[in-house]
C-alpha cells in the first residue's frame, strides 16, 4: 500500500470533508466513523481533531470511546487480568454497541445513542443519560479492535503501528496486550478492511493511504 505524508490537522481537514460530502451505505440520515487503532496509537486524539473538523463545517458530532464499553469485571477477566485472547474477544462488550449506539441510528431509527455504559473502575453502570444526535449527525466510534464485526460504519479509519512502534510505545503494564493485537492483524487484517489507514509510527509524522 503505497502512503503519503501528511500533518495531523490537514488529515482531519481531509477526512472531514469526505465525511460531509458521503450519504450513509445504508439511507440513514446519520453517518457512524470509526477511528481504530490500539491505544499506543491514540485513536481518541485523531477522532478529537476529527470532532472539531466537523464542527466547523457545520455538523453535529458525538464521540463515543470503547473503553466505555468495557464488560463487567467478572467476565472480562474470568480468565485472568492479562489474558490477550480474553482482551481480544471479550473485554468489550460489542453486542452493547450494537444496542445502544448503532441501532438507534439505523434507518428509522430514534437517533438516541448511550454514550458509555461501564466503569471499569467503579465496576458499575455508569447510568449516562441518551444523547440525541439529530439527522445529519455523525457518530465517531474510536478504540481498539473495532473492524470485523459487521458494525454499519460508513467510514472506517485504522491507525497503523508496525509490531516494533507498537511494543515501544505501549507501557511496560499493558504489554499483554501485544499478542492480542497480532491476532488481530493477522486474523482481522484492518490495513485491508478499513477505507482509509494512517500509519502512525512516529507520531510526528502520520502518513494516510490517501482519500479513497
Amino acid at each position: 500500500m503505497r502512503l503519503e505524508a501528511i500533518t495531523w490537522e490537514r488529515l482531519a481537514d481531509a477526512l472531514a470533508e469526505r465525511i460531509v460530502a458521503m450519504p450513509a451505505h445504508d439511507g440513514s440520515p446519520w453517518l457512524r466513523v470509526a477511528v481504530d487503532g490500539a491505544p499506543a496509537a491514540s485513536p481518541d486524539a485523531l477522532a478529537a481533531r476529527l470532532t472539531e473538523a466537523l464542527r466547523v463545517r457545520g455538523r453535529a458530532v458525538h464521540q463515543v470511546g470503547a473503553s466505555g464499553f468495557l464488560r463487567p469485571a467478572s467476565l472480562r477477566l474470568e480468565y485472568g487480568r492479562q489474558d490477550p485472547d480474553a482482551y481480544h474477544d471479550a473485554w468489550f462488550d460489542r453486542q452493547a454497541l450494537w444496542r445502544e449506539v448503532f441501532r438507534p441510528l439505523d434507518p428509522g431509527g430514534t437517533g438516541r445513542v448511550l454514550p458509555d455504559l461501564w466503569d471499569p473502575v467503579a465496576d458499575r453502570a455508569t447510568r449516562s443519560a441518551y444523547v440525541e444526535l439529530p439527522p445529519g449527525g455523525v457518530l465517531l466510534l474510536h478504540g481498539p479492535l473495532l473492524l470485523g464485526h459487521w458494525f454499519p460504519f460508513d467510514l472506517s479509519v485504522h491507525l497503523k503501528l508496525t509490531p516494533a512502534a507498537l511494543a515501544r510505545r505501549t507501557p511496560e503494564g499493558e504489554r499483554w496486550t501485544l499478542p492480542a493485537f497480532a491476532r488481530y492483524e493477522a486474523e482481522t487484517r484492518p490495513e485491508e478492511a478499513a477505507d482509509v489507514v494512517v500509519r502512525a509510527d512516529d507520531p510526528r509524522r502520520p502518513a494516510w493511504s490517501g482519500p479513497g
